[in-house]
């Protein structure tokens, strides 16, 4: 079902918020009607003035400007809905007589602003995106106030669905970093409408780097929708950047599940990179959202880490799922990971300091990345951070895979640069989680 303007952006452009712009001041004070024939004549006789209104305008414009005023006085004295419209039963007819006698600009200008308030009147949309149409068409608009025109515009045509126009109108607006929030969300709607999804997240990055140029807060409602366009067409790469991105701006508790989440479904994952999303998950608050939206969470988590491997993050993870009523010890998923995992930490512990030596020893990196996980794994990522930088001098190791976990090892110690650095050079399939855990350290370094 195609989105109304009314359900994108939670309110319609109605009279009253025309009645800010210059354009009601123009309506309201009559500065845009035509007045009686003499008062036309002098203007067209004055030598300075430039812009008059045409005798076949002023002739199909009478009945207009009768109607107009009889609506407004109408207005004025409080009469009803039903008594106001029907003033203006005969408006389009006469409207429509006017607008083909245009000839010159204040013609045009004119017949514009009648056509935007007394299709407020009618409720009739196309009859407004017409005037201000014809309005931005005249050249009369005062330069500062034709951004807030164009908007206008744009929202008449989102209404009536005429895209293209919306799209012409709105790209100009965003462009100019305009201060209603709306015009960038309706730009991506319109190119969405017409399936041009790739455009529709170009545009709201265009919005956001405008935002960003001019010093202003990017609304959070402008990532939400890139990500959703990019999920819902399956634009694994775009979701996952503008997931990112959004948690970089707005680090929740439930932004970083759903982050997480997309680049887990986007991407090729094995147990390697699911332990290494847990791991964010666990440090970035992740985990603390409903125990209905994080349970297949840690159990992935603790089928990734794996009791045999990692027993004591198993242990670890476990007992705070357990802990948030996510898990409980009674499940047989739970109980099993638990009593593997708590039956072999002891072994694994003491065969530390055998490995640490085996690492140092070794003539290439296998070793060392082994131990580094194993240092990773309990806690002490200073000795972790040594080891992964040991296998990656030493070579022949998933070099992907150290970075990444070097980069974690630093964050642990608040090393929010230095890790940043690490993550910046991973590649291949573990790039958009490195990129991810950078959002991480990013937010973690802010003053």
């Amino acid at each position: 079902m195609r989105a109304t303007f009314e359900r994108v952006t939670g309110k319609r452009v109605t009279r009253s918020m025309i009645g800010k712009t210059a354009l009601a001041i123009a309506l309201s004070t009559g500065a845009l009607t035509v007045g009686n024939t003499a008062a036309i004549a002098k203007e067209k006789e004055a030598k300075a003035e430039k812009l008059a209104y045409s005798k076949e305008f002023v002739a199909a414009a009478g009945p207009m400007q009768k109607t107009v005023t009889a609506f407004e006085e109408a207005r004025k004295k409080g009469a009803d809905a039903a008594a106001q419209k029907a003033l203006l039963a005969n408006a389009p007819a006469e409207l429509a007589a006017a607008e083909a006698a245009i000839k010159t600009p204040l013609d045009r200008m004119a017949a514009g602003g009648w056509a935007v308030s007394v299709g407020g009147a009618l409720n009739d949309v196309a009859m407004r995106q017409r005037g201000i149409q014809n309005m931005l068409d005249s050249g009369q608009v005062p330069a500062a106030n034709v951004t807030e025109y164009q908007f206008y515009l744009g929202n008449f045509a989102y209404s009536n669905k005429d895209y293209p126009t919306a799209i012409k109108a709105l790209t100009s607006v965003v462009a100019a970093n305009y201060k209603d929030d709306t015009a960038a969300e309706l730009l991506a709607d319109s190119y969405s409408q017409q399936n041009q999804n790739a455009e529709a997240l170009a545009a709201l990055k265009s919005a956001v780097e405008a935002r960003k140029a001019a010093g202003g807060e990017v609304p959070e409602a402008w990532f939400k929708r890139a990500n959703l366009i990019a999920y819902k067409n399956r634009l694994g790469p775009q979701a996952i950047e503008w997931s990112t991105m959004l948690v970089e701006a707005n680090p929740t508790a439930l932004n970083w599940l759903g982050a997480a989440q997309l680049v887990r479904e986007f991407g090729t994952f094995t147990n390697q990179e699911s332990v290494d999303l847990g791991r964010l998950l666990l440090r970035s608050g992740g985990f603390q959202n409903d125990p209905k939206y994080v349970e297949r969470e840690y159990v992935e988590y603790i089928e990734a880490a794996d009791p045999r491997r990692l027993p004591g993050e198993v242990i670890k993870v476990a007992d705070m799922g357990v802990k948030a009523g996510v898990l409980k010890t009674n499940d047989a998923f739970v109980s099993d990971a638990l009593a593997q995992a708590k039956g072999r930490i002891a072994a694994d512990k003491a065969s530390l300091p055998g490995l640490d030596r085996e690492a140092r020893a070794g003539k290439d990196g296998k070793s060392a990345l082994a131990m580094a996980d194993a240092y990773l794994s309990y806690d002490e990522p200073a000795k972790a951070e040594e080891m992964y930088k040991m296998a990656l001098e030493k070579g022949a190791i998933d070099k992907d895979r150290a970075l990444t976990r070097l980069g974690i090892a630093q964050v642990d110690q608040d090393k929010f640069e230095e890790a940043k650095a690490s993550f910046a050079q991973v590649t291949g399939p573990r790039a958009a989680l490195a990129r991810l855990w950078s959002a991480f350290a990013t937010t973690q370094g802010r003053p």
